[in-house]
């Protein structure tokens, strides 16, 4: 697949292929905070856990989930509850399917939660560098202003094999190839449009990644709304294996 030249440089920015390649995973410290959590019924499960993303497959783990000895397994096909020795609690195949017909406010269980957590962590995690994977495709489109700033837009299609909040996303990124904002809609939150900022990039093993990120709602006219902050996430302790 041919990458455009907006998604080569952020890859290069982001660190290069070749350096992405020579590990397998990734880990970190993780803290959610805002309101998706209490609306989902889900409040204070994922506030301070231990995050696991695979980079050459998509599997991602949050631990603890619930109690000391329960990470989660998340596949595009299958999640999972597990104990520490693996031993499955429970499982939900094909789960995207079971968030069909939900709406903002609609309650999630655990496993749907841990499928939303899994996707998306497997998801930021491995941008830019998924750019690259077979089946996406990617299309520079006209540039965005904001805060007196311009920024290059990347319009990515996801193929049906990669999880992920929608099919078709725009990733906002500065001069230099730095990602700045991530704009999808929320298909398992009924398709709910978001405006999804990252911040203060570090490097860890030649990798920079955005160690806090905010989720805000959109306007039709691609403008952030900025109240309430619907996801806000902090990265730490961020070691590739």
């Amino acid at each position: 697949m041919k990458l455009s030249s907006l998604a080569k440089l952020a890859i290069d920015t982001y660190g290069g292929l070749d350096r992405w390649r020579q590990f397998k995973t990734v880990s970190a410290r993780l803290l959610n905070g805002g309101v998706l959590w209490p609306l989902k019924r889900q409040q204070g499960v994922l506030d301070d856990v231990r995050v696991r993303v695979d980079l050459r497959k998509a599997w991602a783990s949050h631990w603890p989930f619930g109690a000391p000895n329960l990470p989660t397994s998340f596949q595009p096909h299958r999640v999972a509850i597990e104990t520490t020795e693996g031993q499955t609690v429970e499982e939900l195949l094909h789960p995207r399917d079971s968030f069909s017909g939900h709406s903002v406010d609609t309650p999630w269980n655990r496993l749907q939660l841990a499928y939303f957590a899994g996707y998306t962590m497997w998801t930021y995690f491995n941008t830019p560098f998924l750019f690259a994977l077979d089946g996406v495709k990617t299309e520079e489109v006209e540039p965005w202003r904001e805060n007196g700033e311009t920024w290059r837009r990347l319009k990515v299609a996801f193929p049906p094999n990669i999880a992920s909040h929608s099919a078709v996303q725009t990733f906002y990124f500065d001069a230099e190839g730095l990602l700045k904002r991530q704009d999808y809609n929320t298909e398992v939150v009924g398709g709910t449009p978001a405006a999804h900022y990252v911040y203060q990039h570090e490097e860890f093993s030649g990798i920079l990644v955005p160690t806090k990120r905010r989720v805000l709602g959109q306007q039709a006219d691609g403008t952030s709304i900025p109240d309430p902050l619907i996801v806000s996430i902090n990265l730490s302790e961020v070691e590739f294996s």
